[in-house]
């Protein structure tokens, strides 16, 4: 990998890093009295679901049309859940968790695993961030939409410059024969610059997209009240209702 690409990965990691700090401070500067333990009873929950949907081979779908070391997976689900039931921040944080359970067992060199990490962010952030501010459909399909936008670019981009110059230089298999198992895949694709953004990247990531907002707004929908329970002012007894009346 060239230094140019090691250089703007490391710029965005820790761009993201001081984002996930600056947020994680923000909020408990505003919100005093919510404690770190149902902050991180929530972040486990959900980073655990993530983290299986992430590693359990399973869970991973090749699509025909693609090529062959692409894949399909929803580990975003549940940070998107969270996200919306509880904030940007615990979504966030549910794929930060879940990408440092994954790197231990790396076989890229943790590229691959920092490329997932900055894919979901620009995904997750920005729905559920909208979402937040415009607590309604309108807020949903908006939050979707520009979610989307943003994602796909960052994983066209950072496949061109890194991804694909990074699997050359470690699997030591030469340009041609890269292209080779692309252009099975999807004939359209002519070298691996944009061509294979476009023609590649592009389409993966759009159905990936359509797919994780279909079950989170289907899952989300079914059980919102059950993640919000503790939230829900607490029911007055019959005994403390007479209690009541009798004092007064």
């Amino acid at each position: 990998m060239s230094s140019t690409a090691w250089a703007w990965v490391s710029i965005a990691g820790l761009f993201l890093f001081g984002v996930a700090l600056a947020l994680v401070y923000s909020h408990f500067q505003r919100n005093r009295h919510f404690g770190w333990a149902r902050f991180a009873a929530r972040v486990a929950i959900f980073a655990a679901i993530s983290t299986i949907l992430y590693v359990v081979p399973i869970f991973q779908i090749h699509l025909p049309f693609v090529p062959g070391f692409m894949s399909l997976h929803f580990d975003e689900v549940p940070a998107m859940i969270a996200g919306y039931a509880y904030g940007p921040l615990v979504g966030e944080m549910v794929i930060l968790v879940k990408t440092l359970i994954k790197l231990p067992t790396s076989s890229t060199m943790c590229v691959g695993e920092l490329a997932d990490f900055l894919f979901s962010t620009a995904y997750v952030l920005p729905a559920t961030w909208i979402y937040k501010k415009i607590r309604n459909m309108k807020g949903v399909f908006i939050g979707f939409g520009v979610a989307t936008a943003l994602q796909v670019a960052v994983a066209m981009t950072l496949n061109v410059y890194m991804i694909l110059p990074f699997y050359i230089f470690m699997i030591g298999l030469s340009a041609d024969e890269i292209l080779a198992m692309c252009q099975k895949a999807m004939p359209q694709i002519q070298d691996l610059g944009w061509s294979y953004a476009f023609f590649g990247v592009m389409p993966l990531n759009l159905i990936k997209d359509a797919s994780v907002f279909a079950i989170t707004f289907i899952v989300y929908r079914s059980i919102r009240k059950v993640l919000h329970w503790e939230d829900a002012p607490a029911a007055i007894s019959p005994s403390h209702s007479s209690e009541n009346k009798t004092e007064k």
